[in-house]
């Protein structure tokens, strides 16, 4: 294998791992073959990569920095970018504006490194104007962003990503595969002898590194499907004993008020379990009333 990534035997499955969108990603593949796992493995990490590099923030080649410097300027984007984009549009209406990706702009004045630094009112306000999907024109395959407004689509690019990996993974085998990035993660199928994976959900309590077995508080036997949890475990302000959790609300630019520490959901694909949870978020005290009328699988901690 290369530097990027390795590949074990794990007593009767195939376990590869990398690193991409600032998460280690696994790949658990139920196979005796090692040289199918070694090319699945390839076809994760190069498709994760993918996605990474056209998506990120954090990269001035990407379409999302390609759209966030327009200024002003309508800009016609690509399919699978138009995509996303409608899936951000839908989200925004079904959460009644909760969910936002130009909502990134705030982390101009709010960063979450666990410090007493509390923005204050006025610096908060100030940077609201530039905040509100109605604030943007898309009409497919053209968006055009006023000046000084930003996208951000890291609210669903990894599980969008696990759901990419896992189904190009699936046309190149049958075999039963676990795709795992920081915890979001989708099961293609049942394994061999019939069972599913077992499948940890995090303590936001436990000081364990993410994935340590030990910071696990719930166990679930996944055979098909995608869970994925939001959260403020590593990610807060802490001033004057108040914990500010990095779940923003778009309409206020401040923490959601009442929000559980964590919400793990488990869904028909990764894609729609961050969505639902990310939703329940948003939602505050009332994350349990949502999910619970969503009717999926879920845990809270609070």
């Amino acid at each position: 294998m290369t530097k990027e990534s390795s590949l074990t035997r794990v007593q009767d499955y195939w376990l590869g791992r990398f690193q991409a969108m600032a998460s280690p990603c696994e790949i658990l593949m139920d196979i005796d073959d090692g040289r199918l796992a070694r090319r699945l493995l390839d076809i994760a990490r190069v498709e994760a990569s993918r996605v990474e590099r056209k998506f990120s923030r954090y990269r001035e080649d990407s379409a999302v920095q390609r759209i966030n410097r327009s200024a002003g300027r309508p800009l016609e984007v690509d399919e699978e970018t138009a995509a996303l984009l409608d899936y951000a549009a839908q989200c925004h209406d079904l959460s009644a504006g909760r969910f936002d990706v130009t909502s990134g702009v705030l982390r101009r004045v709010w960063q979450f490194d666990g410090s007493d630094r509390v923005p204050t009112p006025e610096a908060v306000a100030a940077i609201l104007p530039l905040v509100g999907w109605h604030r943007i024109t898309w009409e497919r395959p053209a968006i055009t962003l006023p000046p000084g407004m930003q996208i951000d689509l890291g609210g669903i690019g990894k599980e969008y990503a696990v759901d990419r990996c896992a189904r190009l993974i699936t046309e190149e085998s049958g075999a039963s595969v676990l795709v795992n990035f920081g915890g979001d993660l989708y099961v293609n199928a049942p394994r061999r002898n019939g069972r599913g994976w077992f499948v940890g959900v995090e303590d936001p309590a436990s000081r364990l590194p993410l994935g340590d077995s030990g910071s696990s508080r719930h166990r679930l036997e996944l055979q098909h499907g995608g869970v994925a949890t939001s959260g403020d475990t590593r990610r807060f302000l802490l001033k004057d004993g108040v914990r500010y959790s990095h779940i923003l609300d778009p309409t206020t630019g401040w923490p959601v008020q009442g929000a559980p520490r964590s919400v793990t959901v488990a869904a028909s694909t990764c894609t729609e379990a961050g969505l639902l949870a990310t939703f329940a978020m948003l939602r505050g005290a009332e994350a349990e009333s949502f999910l619970e009328g969503e009717g999926v699988q879920y845990w809270c901690v609070r």
